[in-house]
């Protein structure tokens, strides 16, 4: 071969002007690489010479990659970059969830709320397995682990919403007030004669609306909000307990040819059972708030605050029975009041549904007990007229056979029975319990 590059035999150039074109190629710089490769001397790519051309001389294709890192597009040293990254998102379905509900994520103080706010929103156990979990709670775990907080997590857990579980002489005072404003009154009612006695109840009544008010604005029977007509059915109702068998039964004697007493025993045993009321709705807040937080899915605990519910009705109706019963042994030897006992009931049901996010559901039985009570006295009045005597039939019959009591007391047993069933179904679900609703101060 000779040195001055002159043809050899065969016909291929000699090793001079290779040479030259190979440093040409190698000092210049490399294009379209942001991290070029140090080439070691005597390295070349396979199947590709070092001017750039493939073995059988033709000249190489630009690469298609020309003007991308080696850490792959967009930078992204999974090589997934912008692109991959959007693919794994919308594979993603907890990401979607988070985006649907970002507001209930960022405003929860726990999972629990969460979790609450899903099930609200219709969310199951069944359908959180579409979203890779075995329920709803785990899912809401999720969601809250992923929402960035900041400074939020460094809170005490005292300032969260969880219910306060102390339950002392000074939480109970505040309900202990109507029992004694009705104890005084019911003692300067009995102990007092004409317009004395008058003044005397219409204080007493003036005082115990005050201090029912005081009641519910607080502790465990404050209601966030309550729907309009609640206050003005229980008045009514309350008011029928006072006055009302006395006016039916003059009513169907031809009456009334003057007012009647006020039957005091039933409203005093109200007034007492206030404290209990309270004390009652604690518990079922508290534990069911613990309930909540023990769970592993809202089956799970709808399995458990059925029966809870269930109790705490049955204990205030049990504490309400005997106070009703000591009262009416202390005032003219009365016997126990069914219908105080069925009012009372009613009563605790309807705050339970007003605390916990039902107002209308509890305005809707107050309504109806009312309505039934208004009618009875309504139906009696319209038999008087020609032709209508029929209307005041059924009445007369209820009446005499069971007294005029009978009235109120189907008419509130019939409304707690619908009330009970449906906050069986409702204080079940786990969206009745977040928040602070349960909260005792």
């Amino acid at each position: 071969m000779s040195e001055q590059g002159t043809p050899l035999p065969g016909g291929h150039p000699g090793p001079a002007p290779w040479a030259s074109r190979a440093e040409a190629v190698l000092s210049e710089p490399a294009l379209g690489r942001s991290a070029p490769r140090q080439a070691e001397p005597g390295a070349f790519e396979p199947g590709r010479s070092a001017s750039g051309s493939s073995a059988s001389g033709t000249p190489a294709p630009a690469s298609s990659t020309s003007g991308r890192s080696a850490a792959g597009p967009g930078g992204d040293p999974a090589g997934g970059g912008p692109s991959g990254g959007s693919r794994r998102g919308a594979g993603d379905p907890v990401k979607a969830l988070l985006h649907r509900h970002r507001e209930l994520c960022e405003r929860a103080v726990d999972p629990l709320e969460i979790a609450a706010g899903l099930e609200a929103h219709g969310l199951t156990d069944r359908s959180a397995a579409r979203y890779r979990h075995r329920d709803v709670f785990s899912l809401a775990e999720e969601l809250y682990a992923r929402v960035p907080r900041g400074d939020d997590d460094a809170r005490p857990q005292a300032a969260r919403s969880e219910p306060d579980t102390a339950w002392n002489g000074r939480a109970a005072l505040p309900y202990l007030l109507p029992g004694a404003l009705g104890a005084l009154t019911a003692a300067g009612l009995a102990t007092t004669g004409g317009p004395l006695r008058a003044a005397i109840g219409a204080a007493g009544a003036a005082g115990l609306a005050m201090a029912l008010t005081v009641c519910l604005r607080r502790g465990p029977l404050r209601a966030g909000r309550t729907a309009r007509g609640t206050r003005a059915w229980t008045g009514f109702l309350l008011a029928y307990a006072l006055f009302g068998d006395g006016l039916l039964v003059r009513l169907l004697a031809g009456g009334p040819d003057r007012p009647g007493p006020p039957d005091t025993a039933p409203l005093l045993g109200l007034a007492l059972a206030v404290a209990p009321a309270a004390w009652c709705a604690h518990l079922f807040a508290v534990r069911a708030r613990g309930r909540l937080a023990t769970s592993r899915g809202v089956a799970d605990f709808a399995a458990g605050a059925r029966p809870l519910l269930l109790g705490v009705v049955a204990l205030h109706g049990a504490v309400l029975t005997g106070l009703l019963a000591l009262v009416g042994a202390a005032v003219d030897d009365a016997s126990l009041s069914g219908a105080a006992l069925a009012l009372g009931t009613l009563l605790f049901l309807a705050r339970l549904l007003a605390v916990h996010g039902f107002p209308r559901a509890a305005a809707a039985g107050l309504l109806a007990a009312a309505a039934i009570e208004a009618l009875a006295p309504a139906a009696v009045l319209a038999g008087r007229l020609p032709g209508c005597d029929p209307l005041a039939r059924p009445v007369r019959a209820v009446v005499d056979t069971w007294g005029a009591a009978a009235v109120p007391t189907l008419a509130c047993a019939a409304a707690a029975l619908a009330l009970l069933a449906y906050a069986t179904a409702v204080l079940a679900r786990a969206s009745a319990h977040a928040g602070g609703a349960a909260t005792t101060t």
